[in-house]
């Protein structure tokens, strides 16, 4: 099992703040007879009673490498490896890449990333690491 981010705790009580319940710390995906995946949390909306529940998995960067290109890279891999994983196992759960705020700001927001981003239909969690709360959903 992979080690958990620098930030995990911070995302996780991000999303409980946001009204998110954690199901899976991490969510296991069995692939093959070989191959497990780990994806840092799953989270389950709690919504009213007469609404249908949104399930969600979250993939926790923190971009704090010497290269956020290599970070970038290295997100992506894992995110399109665990998108196909979950299109298989659990479709009707969404995937999303966390990032942090200062990340977005620096990097993200440059032409080619979000290019990147778009075309390849990666949902964004952006979150801020001092208050611990969910700054923006992207989808």
């Amino acid at each position: 099992m992979a080690a958990k981010d620098v930030f995990h705790n911070v995302v996780k009580t991000a999303l409980q703040k946001d009204g998110w319940l954690i199901t899976d710390d991490p969510l296991t995906l069995r692939v093959d007879a070989f191959t497990d995946l780990f994806i840092d949390l799953g989270a389950q909306k709690l919504l009213a009673a007469e609404k249908e529940g949104q399930k969600i998995a979250v993939e926790i960067k923190t971009f704090l490498g010497q290269s956020a290109v290599t970070d970038f890279h290295m997100a992506m891999g894992q995110f399109t490896n665990y998108r196909y994983a979950l299109a298989d196992s659990e479709p009707e759960r969404v995937l999303y890449l966390a990032i942090p705020l200062n990340a977005y700001n620096e990097f993200f927001t440059r032409p080619f990333i979000q290019s990147v981003i778009q075309r390849g239909q990666v949902s964004l969690i952006v979150y801020d690491v001092e208050n611990e709360e969910i700054v923006r959903w992207q989808t």
